[in-house]
């Protein structure tokens, strides 16, 4: 199946980047499950192998390889740590909307810093108290002759401790209109982080609060125009956001099946290895049909995606199908391993935590199914696939009514 959509140029970054995560990441897993701690070094260490720029074109240093290759770099990178398949798919948020917003001076500016490994990029939307309702949140920016002044805070911002340049959307005027995006350097006057709290799983992983107490921030940080911003959420998100959770699901599932291969080929019961008796091998079939199913559903989404084709409803389902998928097969990993799955000296409990963390950005199950019903009944609004195919032609992409989310 995966020969449909690879090339040779795809199998060689898939084994450099498995290569990296055996030698690199794999021995500082046991240390980022113990302390907890966001890991600085080991993110800047994989920005600098140049694979946050693998959607930037080569004018601007990157490698130009696009979705494709991007969900391989952040699949190979989740199956040995699901926090660190995290950051990169954060990052390649901050990337997108530089790519499709960004002015030529921001572009010239920021890409050849993201792509060289020199700039960690995030973007920042959610409020406590708005969640996923984009349109309820409340952080404003004030225009002050050649400056905005921007108060408020964001939470659930992947890559927050590790960013070096913050995307955030923020309300300037009413309504849907009256949002805009803005890049914020993290060593701006007026920024600050939260304190990085630890979670269930993602361990090394950020995902915290941005603060912003009258922070000044030049309108040359503006992306595009003012009431440009529903639409830098919403083509993030749904884009790069769906993709990249997709992708990084899909190399924890990839875990799970290998983790579990292992265990029942290697424990014995009744003189024979636990893989031959009849229930642990449907289950164990079952988890390989469900990941292969979602692999299908992965790579066909982001090879749409490359091919400059609408693929809304394809980026959706993978997303909703990869997840699930992630979710099933880890119970079943958990039912398979019993108690020996309850200790951290085996990674399946480490997984199924890890999985946990990919069902609500970019939508939840239950927002992927709203949106594909809306495609069933021919109500959906447009496509931002079909928006955006050309990064770099935004602007005629404004004056068509935005698609839901």
């Amino acid at each position: 199946m995966d020969a449909y959509f690879m090339t040779e140029r795809h199998d060689r970054l898939r084994n450099e980047v498995r290569a990296f995560a055996e030698t690199e990441v794999r021995l500082r897993v046991a240390e980022m499950e113990s302390s907890r701690e966001v890991q600085y070094g080991l993110s800047r260490l994989i920005a600098r192998q140049g694979w946050i720029g693998v959607t930037i074109g080569a004018g601007f240093g990157g490698m130009g390889l696009g979705h494709l290759a991007k969900t391989i770099i952040i699949e190979e990178l989740a199956r040995v740590s699901g926090a660190m398949g995290a950051m990169v798919q954060a990052s390649q948020l901050g990337v997108a909307k530089i790519l499709h917003f960004g002015d030529e001076i921001q572009q010239a500016t920021w890409l050849p810093a993201i792509a060289a490994g020199d700039c960690l990029p995030t973007i920042a939307v959610t409020e406590e108290s708005s969640g996923g309702h984009v349109l309820g949140m409340t952080t404003t920016a004030v225009r002050d002759g050649n400056e905005y002044v921007l108060n408020g805070g964001k939470v659930y911002v992947g890559n927050s401790h590790v960013g070096d340049l913050h995307g955030v959307v923020v309300r300037t005027g009413p309504g849907s209109k009256g949002l805009t995006a803005f890049l914020v350097e993290a060593n701006r006057p007026g920024f600050s982080l939260g304190e990085h709290k630890a979670a269930m799983g993602l361990h090394g992983f950020s995902f915290g609060e941005l603060i912003f107490d009258n922070c000044r921030v030049p309108v040359g940080n503006r992306l595009g125009a003012e009431g440009d911003g529903l639409a830098v959420a919403y083509s993030s998100s749904i884009l790069y956001g769906r993709a990249n959770l997709t992708a990084v699901a899909l190399g924890i599932h990839q875990a799970l099946v290998e983790e579990t291969t292992a265990f029942v080929s290697d424990r014995h019961r009744y003189g024979k290895p636990l893989g031959d008796l009849l229930p642990i091998k449907l289950k164990l079939g079952q988890m390989q049909s469900r990941l292969m199913t979602a692999r299908l559903a992965a790579y066909h989404a982001v090879h749409t995606l490359d091919s400059g084709l609408p693929c809304d409803a394809e980026l959706m389902n993978a997303k909703l199908v990869n997840v699930e998928s992630a979710l099933d097969s880890a119970r079943n990993a958990m039912e398979i391993h019993a108690a020996a799955g309850l200790y951290p000296d085996r990674p399946v409990e480490r997984y199924l935590r890890d999985a946990h963390h990919i069902y609500a950005p970019a939508g939840t199950s239950d927002v992927q199914l709203l949106r594909l019903a809306e495609f069933a009944l021919g109500t959906a609004k447009g496509q931002w696939s079909e928006r955006f195919t050309n990064p770099h032609d935004h602007g005629s992409a404004r004056s068509v009514p935005l698609p839901s989310s």
